[in-house]
Formats: structure tokens, C-alpha cells, sequence
């Protein structure tokens, strides 16, 4: 891909701020035309700064942003949505800040993925809606993610032995990243119980569009087994466990 120019403009979704200096914000943003990227936005924690109302978590802005030889730098900045639920309702905001660390971790420095900078702006504009089913929405982007990223999980043939699925429970081998039969699963070392109706959710999910998805009733159960397939399959891909998602499981309890 070429190197943009010296002073372009994009698209851009923050995803991490802290203070920088004495006045200054560095920001980590996702873009449209150059995937993650380091800005500094310049002079944005003075009170009278026109970026101030731009530079808040998960703000979608036109920036006008210059190349640096460390960082770049945001000279000007446009909003376009705020998404002001995430920031007004600590639940909405959670779940926001656990995609956005997957944006982060499964996408590398200036390296353009427009339809990931779509879906990750769709799911923040999905979790802002007054109805809205937060978890399926998390699933659903998980999902797709793992799609752009080159880690589709194989859900229609059993991993091991490539024949297609019967109608019936299966398991989720987690190394191989796909359901796998009963008659295969003695060959993985790692297998999680995958039920008949988990796997038809996930496989709808995976083929249908979201307005379709968003449809779906799930159940408390069904839902705690398709977070726990998805999410182990994402932490052994990272080789970590995401901080956000904790904060997620711990805050559920304390409901």
C-alpha cells in the first residue's frame, strides 16, 4: 500500500487517550484509510481547544492529521458522532471498551482494513441503540471480526475429520479453532461442549446481516455458552485474556 500523503484526511475512531505533556492528548486512533495509528492532538486539554469534544473515547471525527517521525499529530478534527450513550451508561461503555480492545489487539500499526473501520463504527452505533441486546451484539462483532482478521471459525464440517456436521451436539475444538464431532474429539486437546441450538446461532450469525441477528431471542444460558466458546477461542488466539472482558463477567455478578 502506498505511504499516504504528508497531511491527509480520514475517518477516525479513538480508542485510547491519555495526557500528554502539559496540554497535549495522545491518542491511539482506528482509521479509515490507515488502519491503528498514534496521534497527538495538540493543545486538546485546554478548556477553550475546539478539539476538546472531539477527542472523548470511541468519537467518530474527520481529522486532518500530519505525518511524524514518532507520532503523528491531529490539526484538525471534525466531529461526526459521539456516540454519547457509551459514555453516559457504564454498561453500554463496558461493552464498547471490550471491542475496542479487540480492534487493538487484533489489528497492527498503518495497516488499512476499511471494512473492519465499518464494523467496528456499526457495532459502537448498535450498542448505542435504546433496544438493543448488548451481549448478541458483542457476539455478532466478534464473529465478523475474527472473519476480517483471517480467523473465521470453521462451523459448518467437523475440524478434524472435514465431513459435514450432523444435526446433534458437537464440541468446539479450541487450538483448531472450529466444531468438531464426537467421533473426532478424542483427537484435540481442547474441547469445549458446543449444543445443537449454540452451533445454529453461531452459524446464523456468522451468514446473516446484523438487522436480521438483532432479531434473535436468546436465552441467559445460551448466551453464557456462546460467550464462553468465542471468547476462549479469542483468548487462545491472543494468548492473553482481555481486561475488558473481566470487567464485563465481574460487573454481571454484581447484578
Amino acid at each position: 500500500m502506498p505511504r499516504p500523503e504528508r497531511i491527509y484526511r480520514t475517518e477516525a475512531i479513538i480508542l485510547r487517550r491519555q495526557d500528554f505533556l502539559e496540554a497535549d492528548r495522545l491518542l491511539t486512533l482506528y482509521t479509515q484509510t490507515s488502519g491503528k495509528i498514534r496521534a497527538i492532538a495538540k493543545g486538546s486539554r485546554k478548556m477553550n481547544s475546539r478539539q476538546l469534544g472531539h477527542v472523548e473515547l470511541f468519537t467518530r471525527a474527520i481529522m486532518l492529521i500530519a505525518h511524524g517521525r514518532e507520532l503523528h499529530v491531529v490539526s484538525q478534527s471534525e466531529l461526526v458522532e459521539p456516540f454519547l450513550p457509551l459514555r453516559e451508561d457504564l454498561t453500554r461503555g463496558a461493552y464498547a471498551n471490550y471491542i475496542g480492545e479487540l480492534v487493538e489487539n487484533f489489528s497492527e500499526f498503518e495497516e488499512q482494513n476499511e471494512k473492519l473501520f465499518d464494523l467496528f463504527n456499526d457495532a459502537l452505533g448498535w450498542l448505542s441503540e435504546t433496544e438493543c441486546d448488548l451481549r448478541l451484539v458483542t457476539r455478532y462483532f466478534e464473529l465478523h471480526l475474527l472473519k476480517l482478521v483471517g480467523f473465521q471459525p470453521s462451523l459448518f464440517r467437523c475440524t478434524m475429520g472435514q465431513e459435514e456436521l450432523e444435526p446433534r451436539d458437537q464440541f468446539f475444538a479450541v487450538l483448531e479453532g472450529g466444531a468438531v464431532c464426537p467421533d473426532h474429539v478424542h483427537e484435540v486437546q481442547k474441547a469445549l461442549p458446543l449444543s445443537l441450538t449454540a452451533l445454529k446461532t453461531l452459524r446464523y450469525m456468522q451468514k446473516q446481516p446484523y438487522d436480521a441477528v438483532k432479531l434473535l431471542r436468546v436465552s441467559e444460558q445460551l448466551h453464557g455458552e456462546l460467550e464462553r466458546t468465542i471468547q476462549a477461542y479469542i483468548v487462545n488466539i491472543l494468548e492473553k485474556r482481555l481486561k475488558s472482558a473481566e470487567f464485563i463477567r465481574r460487573a454481571r455478578r454484581l447484578e
